[in-house]
């Protein structure tokens, strides 16, 4: 397995030890009536991975607001000519242990473990969906998510990369949030819509999206066009407490 996702292995399952602080975090209890956040802790929705919680901590150091995060996209025009999903190689095997992008993450994201067989073929396990707040329990009714689509990469910006960065794009497993496991249903419900076409349907997820949502855009140096911006801008009026954090990808 990657070594960056073994060291941050089960990201939900510590988002579920900290739902009682916090709100607007994946798994959490709180109605989908209710999408307030809390405001005894900062929620920490980074690029790189983990979700944290610091009672009663301000955003400080690299730290943004959610609001302040999406003041550093650039504006863009999409523009999405000449795009083929091909055009980003997906789900390769980078580390040559067996396991490629896909069971990657899956590994990484069980709340229980599932077991691994030959060719990393997996058995078993349990994951929580954090967009709809559904337990799975088996990999075959997931799909991993690239959190900014394929296409909407295309269009704000990917159409000018080499397929090499494509590749990596796609692949990538040094930010732990730009690639989720969530039900079939939700990926495919969400398709290639940015923030001002769908949210998830958990009122509990939305800030936590919309921070990964923003970190992956400004780690990939991405663009944002007007209508996606001001949903953005209207979301992070409820989300307060929501900190993103991301790293610029190489």
């Amino acid at each position: 397995m990657n070594a960056r996702r073994l060291a941050t292995a089960a990201p939900l399952a510590t988002a579920l030890l900290i739902t009682s602080l916090v709100g607007c975090n994946p798994g959490a209890a709180d109605s989908e009536g209710d999408s307030k956040p809390s405001t005894t802790a900062t929620v920490s929705a980074s690029a790189s991975g983990t979700a944290s919680a610091a009672p009663g901590a301000p955003a400080g150091g690299n730290d943004l607001s959610l609001t302040q995060a999406i003041a550093k996209i650039p504006d863009g025009t999409e523009e999405r000519t000449g795009y083929e999903r091909d055009s980003f190689r997906l789900w390769v095997d980078a580390d040559k242990d067996g396991c490629d992008t896909r069971k990657e993450v899956l590994l990484a994201e069980a709340v229980k473990a599932p077991e691994e067989g030959a060719r990393c073929a997996l058995a078993g396990g349990e994951w929580l969906s954090y967009y709809d707040e559904v337990t799975v329990d088996a990999a075959t009714k997931l799909d991993i998510d690239h959190v900014v689509p394929l296409a909407e990469a295309w269009d704000s910006g990917a159409s000018k990369w080499d397929a090499d960065r494509r590749e990596r794009y796609a692949n990538d497993l040094d930010a732990d949030r730009s690639l989720v496991a969530v039900t079939a249903r939700t990926n495919r419900q969400k398709a290639d819509r940015d923030p001002a076409e769908w949210l998830p349907p958990a009122a509990s997820a939305q800030c936590t999206y919309g921070a990964d949502w923003v970190a992956t855009k400004l780690r990939w140096k991405l663009t944002a066009d007007k209508k996606e911006r001001t949903a953005l801008e209207k979301l992070a009026k409820d989300c307060s407490d929501t900190v993103v954090k991301y790293d610029i990808a190489p």
